[in-house]
């Protein structure tokens, strides 16, 4: 039986139901179920846009663009929230053991994208060893995806009251993240798959995101 991400994600919420205090929780799941309900799915990405022009700082200095990463083949874009968000320390992992395999062998490229400051986006790369490239973006590809969203006003009480605000961890001075997001754009920069969940404990598998690279390169399933 293959890995599933939500079997992971799902087994970090029950951790969370069984430790943390109950109205942490309730701030939590009442925060992901209002973006779930709410989310302007209109104004997400869609297969058969053009892809947003960008630019984006790898972690380790490579500035990367739409126009360099298709140059060299299909693109597979990973909108995370920041490095030390719990449900990213997930997801990556699961996409270096689940995806990036299939997709360097696809000849696609693969990187992961946050609105965090590279500095302090580095260290989830360096934490889990990852292969693929990590960068930042200080939502400007967030926005042009159409998949930004605000804490709630609720949670961001209990940030403040734990002396956090997000802006700092993230450096963009504001309280806006991404949905997770899964993008795939082709050579000539199209839109072929796009995935946008509101809840960030629910996330994309490998499974899709390697059949519709499969299908950009005529490569058929094993």
């Amino acid at each position: 039986m293959s890995e599933s991400l939500n079997d992971l994600l799902a087994a970090l919420h029950a951790e969370r139901v069984r430790t943390w205090d109950a109205r942490a929780l309730e701030v939590n799941v009442q925060q992901r179920a209002a973006l779930v309900e709410t989310a302007d799915r209109e104004a997400w990405v869609k297969a058969g846009d053009d892809a947003p022009d960008f630019r984006l700082t790898e972690v380790d200095g490579e500035e990367l663009s739409l126009e360099s990463l298709t140059a060299k083949g299909p693109v597979v874009l990973i909108l995370f929230r920041f490095a030390t968000c719990p449900a990213c320390n997930i997801a990556l992992p699961y996409y270096a053991r689940n995806l990036w395999p299939a997709l360097k062998a696809l000849g696609a490229s693969l990187v992961a994208v946050s609105p965090q400051i590279p500095e302090r986006l580095v260290e989830i790369k360096r934490k889990h060893g990852l292969e693929f490239q990590v960068a930042s973006d200080l939502n400007r590809l967030g926005g042009a995806l159409g998949v930004l969203y605000e804490f709630d006003e609720a949670s961001k009480a209990a940030a403040t009251a734990r002396g956090g605000f997000i802006g700092d961890t993230t450096g963009t001075g504001t309280w806006e993240l991404p949905m997770p997001t899964v993008v795939v754009i082709d050579e000539a920069g199209k839109v072929v798959f796009a995935d946008v969940s509101p809840d960030w404990l629910v996330r994309t598998e490998a499974a899709p995101i390697i059949e519709a690279v499969r299908a950009l390169t005529l490569v058929p399933a094993e």
